[in-house]
């Protein structure tokens, strides 16, 4: 299987028909039916490293003064605790809580509902513990590297730039700040390069990184998708935009 990073962007993406919303369909109907998906979402961060692991994961609106709409939509994926217990098993030593509590919070619905419309995958999510440097991440992507060829798709979801402070709320075309795209820039020159060590100490691109990276748990699901990459697998970029003039759309895929 393939591997994608989504950059997820405004939850409104999942109601309303946009450029970025398309692509995730187009993306979808690209890629050989999943067995499962796995997802790390920029949404769950928080102290240790987790799995969901129920049977019927909850649609999770983790968001606040949007639409009425928003709130009613449900992704009734359903989950699989098999999948669950194979990741902690693969992700050894690190200790993996099965959690039942969470579900599928919107880094992950808002993308695949378009991407995988039925809901009929089932999607499991894995957290991202920040206690924990950006070398962790990348070096647990590595170790989940055999759900690649046992029919999994491992999706990373977030924003590789993403700084709200600078969003243009409420308007409707904003030019993308200078140090939001050289950021995003220099970001993909390493991954088209392949150079793996500075896309993990991200915070030495420059001083843009520092305003593109004000906190990392929206960078980091790009990690687990740059740790997946094998020497041979294509890399392509087949979401770009920038919204809102501090808040990268862009989409990476590899395989």
């Amino acid at each position: 299987m393939p591997a994608v990073f989504f950059g997820h962007g405004n939850p409104l993406n999942a109601i309303q028909k946009t450029v970025y919303s398309e692509a995730w369909s187009a993306l979808g109907r690209s890629i050989p039916a999943p067995k499962a998906i796995l997802c790390i979402s920029a949404h769950w961060y928080l102290q240790g490293t987790r799995v969901t692991a129920m049977l019927q994961p909850k649609t999770i609106h983790d968001f606040g003064g949007f639409p009425a709409e928003l709130y009613q939509v449900q992704y009734p994926a359903p989950g699989d605790p098999e999948l669950a217990q194979h990741v902690a098993d693969l992700l050894r030593p690190t200790a993996v809580k099965l959690d039942e509590d969470w579900g599928l919070d919107h880094g992950t619905w808002s993308v695949l509902c378009h991407a995988f419309p039925e809901a009929n995958i089932p999607v499991v999510q894995l957290s991202i513990d920040e206690t924990k440097p950006a070398e962790f991440h990348y070096s647990l992507a590595e170790r989940l590297m055999p759900l690649r060829e046992q029919g999994v798709l491992i999706v990373g979801s977030g924003n590789i730039v993403h700084n709200l402070h600078s969003y243009a709320w409420g308007r409707h075309v904003t030019q993308a700040f200078d140090w939001a795209t050289s950021f995003e820039d220099k970001v993909k020159q390493n991954l088209i390069s392949g150079t793996h060590e500075l896309l993990v100490e991200y915070e030495t691109l420059g001083r843009e990184a520092q305003l593109a990276v004000p906190t990392p748990e929206h960078y980091l699901p790009l990690l687990y998708i740059v740790g997946l990459r094998r020497a041979e697998d294509e890399l392509t970029f087949p979401v770009e935009g920038m919204d809102g003039g501090s808040i990268s759309m862009l989409s990476v895929k590899i395989g």
